[in-house]
């Protein structure tokens, strides 16, 4: 009994104490300046925990979306502490991947700061599958995962089953930055290396922080508060001498047909990207990711290319004979798996990443940032000749031809919105006709679109018509089923809470359908706008394609998706009915709701040309390989 009695009392002393602290933090308005002003000393007698949330806090870090577990019940009682004075929020959660997914998009829409907490074994790994769109899309995102003990007692449950040392940060460390903090006193040295990783201006990513089980609650006796890092991280200037930029200004003004591709390290340009367009005579095509980089109305933005692509971008592509790519990672989508440059003989690559600068061959690599370097570069060309003197050129003139095409394809599908479907047993409307109609909506009421995996991801970014970045955001680098939904979770823990549009597919939401409950929960904004075709349909029309057969990527099973939601008190569900008068409808009805709201939208699944918007490029997958091999190895590029 004395022995619980003294642990008991050691518990409420720390616990005091922290709330003290917490207290103090709060009065002086941070923690940098409750240490600049004394209110809190140099060296405090802490825990592991509370260190570690002192240094995410110093860093800006003061959202958690969480999923706790017996791997983390010590982070969860400093949080409490923490949150219970106003420093922080917690953000309870059913699903690691929604939380991942959360915190993702709030860095990405609202440039905000967040960590991810889950337990030991299953959570983390889902978080890790999860962390698959921060890695592929360049996000800063804090993970926080319960690890096995250091004293090697004896297997700990859920830990990968194996007498082997370190095993998770092996696995995490595949996929990015992993620290084991195995060691209380390495964690300054820990929070500056996820400082740098997740706020790296060119690079950011995931930090995956492994915490042994037995370390969380670890003394720091007489811990240095000096020691936490905190700043900004530097970013990287512009590229290159001078005979460099003269090298490539002299290859922009010999090129005929000048295509720029931009990447999601260019999405932010903004005018110096359109001068530099005038000054070369280009002509811009877009990733999936960057839509809105250049504005849609701009004549020389030629829209999306890729494999899926478009008329007029694909076109530039496959007939420019120079290249300029801006802060693009030459994804297969993106670049058709190395095969959409056909004719250009020279390329010239503005990047931060010594690898995707020289992806190509005959390339002078700019390694810089795109912007200071792009703006250099302009104003090299401003000093010479100007490449058109009069008129337009015969390149440009082609390419506007390819584009009014592409324009009116596009418009073609709204004026046949409804086919007769043989699952629906009747006419609904087409994916490209929910979509358009959505994207109008959305963009007359200001409000934030979201993608989801699959069709609808693919129709999103061929009829992507954004003026600015920030409109629409299509996560293609992972293209994680089921992102778009649970990223709604962000428009209510956001400091600014804000209204979105996520549109999903079936087979998405029955992924992620925990944002129906969270998203009330934590007071989501936004509509989910399902569109139905019961089935996976990329993959469906992808099996279709390349083998005439499809193979388990449809069901027979009827989901009655309004009931659904409605079983939940709080979500707003409506059915879309089968007309596009009918979709505008239930959008206002959703958005006067300013809750969560899901919008059932049954859809057309089938190979009428009116049913999609076409595919123009080429993809190194199934039975194709061979064929995108062979021309890859002929270009040679």
């Amino acid at each position: 009994m004395p022995a619980v009695n003294a642990w008991e009392k050691e518990r409420e002393e720390r616990l005091s104490a922290r709330m003290s602290r917490a207290k103090f933090i709060k009065a002086a308005g941070g923690v940098d300046a409750a240490i600049r002003n004394g209110d809190l000393p140099n060296h405090i007698n802490t825990t592991v925990s509370e260190a570690l949330i002192l240094g995410l806090l110093l860093q800006g870090v003061k959202k958690f979306v969480v999923v706790f577990g017996h791997g983390s019940t010590e982070i969860g009682e400093v949080l409490r502490v923490y949150q219970d004075a106003g420093l922080c929020r917690v953000f309870g959660v059913r699903s690691e991947v929604e939380a991942s997914h959360a915190a993702a998009a709030l860095n990405w829409i609202c440039g905000e700061k967040a960590a991810v907490v889950t337990s030991i074994g299953p959570g983390a790994l889902h978080a890790l599958a999860a962390s698959l769109v921060p890695a592929s899309d360049g996000l800063g995102v804090w993970y926080l995962l319960g690890d096995e003990t250091t004293e090697d007692e004896g297997y700990n449950m859920q830990q990968i089953p194996l007498s082997r040392q370190g095993s998770f940060l092996k696995l995490f460390s595949s996929m990015g930055e992993a620290y084991t903090l195995h060691t209380p006193l390495a964690l300054p040295v820990m929070l500056r290396r996820g400082l740098n990783t997740t706020a790296d201006p060119h690079h950011a990513g995931p930090f995956y922080l492994l915490l042994p089980m037995n370390v969380q609650a670890a003394d720091l006796p007489q811990f240095n508060l000096r020691e936490l890092p905190c700043g900004e991280v530097p970013g990287i200037s512009r590229a290159g001498d001078e005979e460099v930029y003269r090298s490539a200004a002299d290859l922009l003004l010999k090129a005929k047909k000048v295509v720029v591709k931009i990447g999601n390290g260019g999405r932010q340009i903004g005018s110096p990207l359109q001068e530099f367009l005038e000054l070369v005579d280009g002509v811009a095509v877009t990733s999936p990711i960057s839509t809105g980089a250049i504005p849609a109305s701009n004549e020389r933005c030629m829209f999306v290319g890729g494999s899926k692509g478009s008329i007029s971008g694909n076109f530039a592509m496959e007939n420019a004979d120079l290249l300029v790519a801006i802060g693009t990672r030459f994804v297969c989508q993106s670049d058709c798996s190395r095969t959409g440059y056909p004719a250009v003989e020279n390329v010239i690559n503005l990047n931060t990443d010594l690898y995707d600068a020289t992806h190509y061959n005959n390339t002078i690599a700019l390694l810089g940032d795109a912007s200071l370097t792009l703006q250099y570069l302009n104003g090299v060309l401003r000093t010479l000749p100007h490449k058109i003197p009069e008129g337009m050129s015969a390149w440009f003139a082609i390419c506007l031809e390819k584009r009014r095409e592409w324009q009116a394809l596009k418009h073609s599908r709204m004026e046949h919105p409804v086919l007769f479907d043989p699952v629906w047993r009747r006419e609904v409307l087409t994916q490209p006709a929910v979509v358009k109609t959505a994207l109008d909506w959305a963009r007359a009421h200001q409000v934030k679109v979201i993608f989801d995996a699959g069709d609808v991801q693919a129709n999103g970014f061929q009829l992507a018509e954004d003026e600015t970045p920030g409109e629409i955001y299509n996560e293609s680098g992972a293209s994680y089923m089921g992102f778009a939904v649970s990223s709604l979770l962000a428009t209510g823990i956001a400091d600014k809470p804000f209204y979105a549009l996520a549109l999903t597919g079936d087979g998405s939401l029955t992924m992620n359908p925990q944002i129906l409950i969270d998203g009330v929960q934590h007071g989501a904004q936004g509509c989910i706008l399902l569109l139905d075709n019961r089935r996976m349909g990329a993959i469906t029309g992808l099996q279709m394609d390349q083998y005439g057969h499809e193979v388990a990527t449809n069901d027979s099973v009827e989901v009655d998706y309004v009931v659904w939601a409605k079983s939940i008190k709080g979500v707003n569900a409506l059915h879309a009915g089968y007309s596009l008068e009918e979709l505008k409808g239930a959008l206002e009805s959703a958005f006067e709701h300013k809750g969560l709201s899901l919008i059932h939208v049954p859809v057309y699944f089938g190979d009428h040309e009116m049913g999609g918007l076409g595919v123009y490029g080429r993809w190194n997958v199934g039975n194709w390989s061979k064929r995108v091999q062979a021309l890859r190895h002929e270009i040679g590029l």
